[in-house]
Formats: C-alpha cells, structure tokens, sequence
C-alpha cells in the first residue's frame, strides 16, 4: 500500500476529497490536496477518474529541511532504487514557500544531486544514463516541511484531450467541472450555458451525465513506471470506456454572441465525441428565449479583464437578471471577478464561493 496525494486549486479540495472517496479510497485532507492510501492501480483510478484534481502524485518520502545538508540526506535518504529503474531520466523540479531554503534553483540542484548519488551507489556506476522512460521527481518545501513526490499524472489532469483549439479567455476543464458539481445542477435537469465560448462547461457537465472518465483518451505518466501493472490499468480504462453512454446526454445547451468561440465549441464537443449531442447557436443572452422548467444556468461571462471592456460586461451582469425574467431560469450560477455583481444583477446570492480562474480571484454566486 503506497501513499499519494491528489493536489488541488484553492478551494477545490473538498470536491477532490468526495471524488476519491466515490472511488472507495480512505483520505484525508493536506497543504494543496488529498491525501489518499492505495495501490498503483488505485491511483490510475484516479487520474482516468478525477474531474476537479490537478495531478496525482506518489508521495515518495517526508521530513523538515533546515540546510541544504539537511535536504541532501532526507532525499538521498529516499529508496529511489525501488523507482528508478537504472537508464531512466528523473528530471527534478521544485517549489518553496516561507522557508529557510528559497532558492528553487539550488533546491532543485542538490535535490538531484542527491538522488544520482543514491542511484550511482545503489547500481554501482559512476556515471547515470538517463535516456530510458522518465520518472518525474517534485520537491515542494512549505515552512520548512519537505514534501517528495513522484508525478504519476504528467500533464496536469485538465488537460483531457478534446480541447487543442483555446479562445481568448478559456476556462480550465477542472474549474468547470467543479462549477458543475457546486450547481444545483443535476443529470436529467435542463442546464444552458449562455456565455459558452469554446464549450467546457458544457462538455464538463455532459461528461459527468454520461458518466465518462475526464482522462478516458489520454495517457499518464504512471502507465511507464515499471512497477505499476499495465495490463491492470488497460482493463480499467476498458472498464471506463464501457461506462460510457452518449445516449443519456439531454437538456444540456449552450449559446454565445461571438461566431468564432462558437465554432471552437463546435470543434471541442466533436473532439469530446458529442457531436450533434449539444444544440449550441449564437444569441445574445438578453434575447434568449424562454428556458425549459427547470432549467439551470452555470456561465462564465465575460469579466473586462481580457474581453471587451469592463463598461461592456458592466451592462451584460444588468442585463443577466432577464435570465431569470424573461428566460425562466430556475437557478443562475455565476464565476464573476465583479465585486458589484450582486448590485448590477439587482439582488444577493443565496449561496458564495471563493474560487481562482487561473490567478485571478473570483467568486462563484448561486442565485
């Protein structure tokens, strides 16, 4: 049984933590994640499975660090052996945070110093070819406390494979995902995004309605490391495949003013493999026509940070209580970064929260 960890943006760690344990995984909350118990396959699991994580990582040793002689013996202190396998890379990268050591650079350097020496003694060579496979080594170090992971995601598990094409201002699969799951939204009832630009809440919440794994057609990093069973981690990800079912997709629509963002959506939802699932047209929202009962907006509309001005999306959170006048929405969730978004929409939220659209801070408000 290993240990691992499923890191999270702000905010979204709760969510992480009722996913993992949906998988039937004991955890427990940390700095920046969840920490889960599990076995190789456990955390493959998680990566094909996770809508709101950002990586899964396997926590490879713990200790505080003080000196840099200090953080060179924790490290080399680690069985590296027992992961690295002789003629595989292991690139190093590293974090610091209100530290003693804050020079990323020199905790990186003597990081990997540490583990060729370990290495080196362990295969009993002078010299490491790292040409093999890649076994990707983080070093996070927060108040002194080291924290020494194995990166079993590689690229960050937003990245789900159906968007190659980003408009101006994309939202991360993962923030939507999450808006999805903090709605009152829930498979069966009508949702409309009517700011979708290139599609990712409505791929997010269409996802989760045809119960698809967000990692269903991408790789990760684990599925190399030879101590993690291949032939495993294949049938889950056959057993994910055969838990798709397009068929149940329904109510789910999205509309925008901007053609260009709309035919992104168009190339996004096909890339999903929901083309001719999802109605998506072009429409202003103060226009929209009456919603079916029920119907439950989430939008990301536009801030006047990086589209348009902010007099233009000023007017447009105005204009939004028609949503509910004259659209007959029975819920309207908003990630706004307006600190008068509740004055322009013209009444309070019932429900907040703080949430980060990259680094920008915002706030998601359900009306």
């Amino acid at each position: 049984m290993m240990e691992w960890i499923a890191s999270a943006a702000f905010g979204l760690e709760g969510l992480v933590k009722r996913e993992l344990q949906a998988l039937g995984l004991e955890t427990a909350m940390d700095q920046g994640g969840v920490r889960f118990m599990g076995e190789p396959e456990d955390a493959f699991r998680a990566n094909l499975w996770l809508r709101t994580a950002d990586r899964v990582q396997l926590i490879a040793g713990e200790g505080e660090a003080r000196s840099f002689e200090e953080l060179f013996q924790l490290i080399g202190a680690i069985r590296w052996e027992d992961y690295v396998p002789g003629g595989c890379a292991f690139p190093v990268t590293a974090q610091c945070a209100r530290s003693r050591l804050m020079s990323v650079r020199d905790v990186q350097a003597i990081s990997k110093k540490a583990v060729a020496e370990r290495l080196k003694k362990r295969y009993k060579t002078e010299w490491l070819d790292e040409s093999g496979p890649g076994y990707a080594i983080h070093v996070a170090i927060h108040q002194d406390r080291v924290r020494v992971t194995l990166d079993a995601s590689g690229e960050a598990l937003n990245r789900r494979g159906y968007r190659t094409w980003n408009g101006e201002a994309p939202l991360r699969e993962t923030l939507a995902a999450a808006l999805v799951d903090l709605s009152p939204w829930r498979p069966g009832r009508p949702l409309h995004d009517p700011c979708c630009g290139t599609g990712t809440i409505l791929i997010e919440a269409a996802f989760k309605m045809a119960d698809r794994a967000p990692g269903l057609t991408r790789g990760f990093a684990m599925e190399g490391w030879h101590f993690a069973d291949k032939a495993r981690c294949d049938a889950i990800r056959r057993e994910a495949r055969l838990r798709f079912q397009p068929d149940r997709i329904e109510g789910i629509s999205g509309s925008d003013l901007d053609p260009a963002a709309l035919a992104l959506c168009e190339k996004h939802l096909a890339q999903a493999g929901l083309k001719g699932r999802i109605p998506v047209y072009q429409k202003d929202l103060r226009d929209l026509d009456r919603l079916p009962e029920g119907a439950c907006v989430i939008t990301n509309p536009p801030y006047g940070e990086r589209l348009g001005s902010k007099k233009e999306a000023e007017a447009l959170y105005r204009g939004m209580r028609r949503l509910e006048t004259q659209a007959g929405a029975a819920a309207v969730c908003v990630l706004t970064a307006s600190p008068s978004f509740e004055r322009l929409f013209g009444r309070r939220a019932q429900r907040k929260r703080r949430l980060y659209n990259g680094r920008l801070e915002c706030e998601y408000l359900i009306f």
